[in-house]
């Protein structure tokens, strides 16, 4: 029988390690595209010799997208970013992108477009990232219509920049909040690798749009008392100001990488919360039951304990 082939662009990312060894345990052969290859050579020891092939792909060259994607039966798009610097900026990366993909799978022999969009998205958003993520939902939708839209809340695991962000603020002794009373539904990221595959599995459910949160809603504030919890570190959590947080974030978006905030996620963070709506499919509907974060989160944020591993809880 032979193996189905799927494109993963993005695929060298947070997501992709994970999702890549879901789909070859499925015997998926998989084609990741991926700035620097080569420092990628990692997802290759996740399946057989062969099974995982990687390509150097600039976002500008599509003649070489078309090759990638010309043979295969699902394209998965995992590309995004969290800020704006002076290369990549939100409509190029997460609007112009997805219709570019959309245009060649309409074009080839494609059964099926997962495209991984963020809960939120909203062309009436203040917000770049979101806006940006709704044109992107809506180019593919329109350009091919065995587009199937994936929306996580905010994804969690060991490698995420939220848990690890914060843990490693704990050398603070106040650790300030933005929107402490935010909402937002983490999820694991083995969940949501789950959940795409899933979503490939499932038969008639082309143009729909899955929204996928954890099993519980937690705020911003209280997710952050948890982390530090975790890791046996008592400190206090305040809330900033949105209006001091925006002039600190117009000051601090000026540098390659901004340390905490952006001027864009203030924006995100004054609007609605970041939880599964119901008007939408839901894991439900992959048959999937998402595992508690605050719990898996023990696994990897030990290392920020004094002691490690083998550090008493408090």
């Amino acid at each position: 029988m032979k193996n189905q082939i799927c494109t993963i662009l993005g695929g060298g990312g947070f997501i992709g390690r994970y999702l890549v060894r879901n789909l070859t345990k499925k015997n998926y052969r998989c084609i990741i595209t991926t700035r620097k290859a080569f420092q990628k050579g990692y997802l290759k020891t996740q399946a057989t010799p062969g099974a995982i092939e990687l390509l150097d792909w600039n976002p500008n060259n599509f003649s070489e997208l078309k090759e990638a994607i010309n043979n295969s039966d699902v394209v998965i798009n995992l590309i995004g970013i969290l800020f704006e610097n002076r290369k990549q900026k939100f409509y190029n990366i997460h609007s112009k992108i997805p219709e570019a993909i959309a245009k060649i799978c309409s074009k080839s022999d494609v059964k099926k477009f997962i495209h991984v969009s963020a809960i939120g998205a909203n062309d009436k958003s203040k917000s770049l990232y979101q806006k940006s993520k709704f044109l992107g939902e809506q180019n593919a939708l329109e350009n091919f219509k065995k587009t199937v839209i994936i929306r996580p809340s905010v994804v969690c695991g060991p490698e995420d920049n939220f848990t690890n962000l914060f843990s490693k603020l704990s050398i603070l002794p106040v650790i300030p909040v933005v929107g402490k009373n935010y909402k937002f539904q983490p999820i694991l990221v083995s969940d949501v690798a789950s959940s795409i595959l899933k979503a490939i599995e499932t038969k008639n459910n082309e143009s729909k749009i899955y929204e996928i949160g954890g099993p519980k809603i937690i705020s911003f504030g209280d997710m952050v008392k948890s982390i530090l919890s975790t890791i046996n570190k008592k400190r206090f959590v305040v809330e900033m100001p949105m209006a001091i947080a925006k002039i600190q974030s117009t000051i601090t978006d000026l540098l390659p990488l901004p340390p905490i905030l952006t001027r864009d996620q203030c924006e995100i963070l004054s609007e609605a919360d970041n939880i599964v709506s119901n008007n939408h499919l839901t894991l439900k509907d992959l048959d999937i039951d998402p595992v508690n974060v605050e719990e898996e989160m023990k696994k990897w944020l030990w290392r920020y304990k004094d002691g490690g591993q083998f550090a008493k809880a408090q």
